[in-house]
């Protein structure tokens, strides 16, 4: 009997998430056009991460729902919310969603007030470069409503 290795496993995953997405994508394009969306991220997973498998599922369903072509989504992580991004450090569910979303061009940026307070540094975190950090998660979800962006909180 043939093994399937993680990687497989999530780029399976992966391409199968696109594949829906790609299906409904046409006729959403029609009915939801282009979007710019931020979704906000500060709170704790609760037990087992629940929390954060809903908001994870609920970005998943945007993108079914709007095509990933037509989106421009972004998550903005701060305060309690950084512990998404520290489950998603652990081979599971959170780190499989969370690749499978930025593998679909979404973002995550994270808040520099947030790691300094809590003394987490980047390489604590799931796939956190210098270039996903900002200063402030607050003053991001601001600007991204300047610029049009449409806010929800999962």
């Amino acid at each position: 009997m043939r093994k399937f290795g993680m990687g497989f496993i999530f780029a399976s995953f992966a391409a199968f998430m696109m594949l829906i997405g790609s299906v409904t994508s046409a006729d959403a394009a029609g009915r939801y056009g282009k979007q710019k969306v931020v979704y906000h991220i500060n709170y704790p997973g609760g037990k087992d991460d629940k929390k954060y498998a809903g908001a994870m599922r609920n970005i998943q369903n945007h993108i079914n729902a709007v095509g990933a072509k037509n989106l421009d989504l972004k998550v903005v992580i701060h305060g309690n919310g950084i512990s998404l991004l520290q489950s998603a450090k652990a081979p599971g569910k959170i780190q499989s969603a969370v690749a499978s979303l930025k593998s679909q061009n979404v973002s995550f940026a994270v808040c520099a007030n947030t790691l300094a307070s809590k003394k987490v540094k980047s390489d604590d975190l799931y796939e956190v470069f210098d270039n996903d950090i900002v200063p402030s998660g607050v003053a991001e979800l601001a600007y991204l409503q300047q610029k049009g962006y449409t806010y929800i909180k999962p």
